[in-house]
């Protein structure tokens, strides 16, 4: 019989074909293999409870007595949705009390937990006696790092079997946290089933002869669209824009000058962003640090276009260097450097023999992350724990 695997993650596809990130769906489905695996995600409006998705069994825990009222986590992420809408810091406590709740319940029923995030996944798991893993994506570590919130970080990290991050950007945080112990650095990945060059749609945008530029995320601070907004001012391009967030009114508003080649596409699902990704022409993440200290992990809309044949001009910034070799498979430029992001885009409109290289390392490299590797990879580090 296959051992009981709990997935805790406040990140996560609310119902079937969802615009939301589905990084850890995807994970879960590549573990099935190896567990029995159960995923636990906060309820929202619209959700249900229980269901099966895509194979995997889930479990959405009500944390408010008003269930219209559960909106903390989606769509987006936690601190955006607290910025968008100031209220919702009174749910933080009871987002905690519903997770703990539900995990005094459920825990007996499985032999470990993988706490995805440090808040509030992995600080609320630390309060138990299970077993568990915790992996760190990127903000949950490097942002909210007031004293008492660290030392709730530094808590769930010091009784976790094993600790995992997305990148050895994101390590360097956890060893000034807890020292130099023995931290796992493994990207999420990427299904390689879904996404291909053989997706592509000629015109798909209505292009006609001009090259696509594409971003594909939430709109964030920290992913920097403003700046690539700006890049391809004198360009003549057309860039498509993918994702919903709080800054989409502030983004479509310092893009109405340019509104004949800049199109905001809302969010969009896996299976409208494989044809998205293939017939566009070069993919552009411009991250960058937020006010608050949050950063990327290593984004999996990299990966995704990789995959797909795009060349990627990404910020050399946080994880994303460990995924983007400069002159191999796209290009790093410096957070917020307009004119840097507008060079290399110009530079592979007009060198064709650069880009097709550079396509063909995006799509070489893009196979290091294929999910049935990165989950044979996790599931060792789960039995590793088991064996303890």
């Amino acid at each position: 019989m296959k051992p009981k695997l709990l997935v805790t993650a406040s990140t996560f596809p609310r119902w079937a074909g969802d615009t939301e990130p589905r990084f850890i769906l995807d994970l879960s489905k590549s573990l099935l293999p190896f567990f029995e695996v159960t995923v636990l995600a906060p309820a929202c409006p619209g959700a249900k409870k229980y269901e099966i998705l895509e194979g995997i069994k889930v479990i959405r825990y009500h944390y408010f007595p008003v269930h219209n009222f559960e909106t903390l986590c989606y769509p987006g992420a936690i601190v955006p949705r607290i910025k968008e809408k100031k209220w919702r810091i009174l749910l933080v406590p009871f987002l905690f009390l519903g997770l703990w709740f539900s995990l005094f319940r459920l825990l007996p029923k499985y032999d470990i937990v993988h706490a995805h995030w440090l808040i509030p996944q992995g600080i609320v798991q630390s309060f138990f006696k299970k077993k568990y893993i915790i992996t760190g994506h990127g903000g949950d570590v490097t942002s909210l790092n007031i004293p008492l919130i660290k030392n709730l970080k530094i808590h769930a990290l010091k009784k976790a079997e094993r600790i995992t991050v997305v990148s050895h950007a994101l390590e360097k945080y956890i060893v000034d946290f807890i020292g130099d112990r023995n931290i796992f650095v493994q990207p999420m990945g990427c299904d390689l089933s879904m996404f291909g060059a053989e997706n592509r749609v000629e015109n798909y945008f209505d292009q006609g002869d001009k090259k696509v530029v594409l971003f594909v995320g939430r709109l964030a601070e920290k992913k920097g669209v403003s700046y690539l907004i700006e890049a391809v001012k004198n360009i003549d391009v057309k860039l498509i824009i993918v994702g919903e967030g709080p800054l989409e009114k502030q983004l479509k508003r310092q893009a109405e000058s340019q509104r004949n080649k800049i199109s905001f596409l809302g969010g969009k699902t896996h299976e409208e962003l494989k044809k998205i990704y293939a017939s566009a022409d070069i993919f552009v993440a411009p991250s960058i640090t937020a006010k608050d200290g949050d950063k990327e992990g290593v984004p999996t809309t990299i990966m995704e276009a990789m995959a797909s044949g795009l060349p990627v001009i990404a910020s050399d910034s946080s994880g994303i260097p460990e995924v983007v070799s400069d002159g191999e498979n796209g290009f790093l430029t410096e957070e917020k450097n307009v004119e840097d992001i507008a060079k290399r885009i110009t530079l592979l409109i007009e060198n064709a023999d650069l880009y097709k290289r550079l396509k063909n390392g995006a799509i070489n490299d893009s196979k290091d992350f294929d999910y049935n590797i990165i989950g044979e990879k996790y599931a060792n580090i789960i039995r590793e724990c088991l064996k303890d």
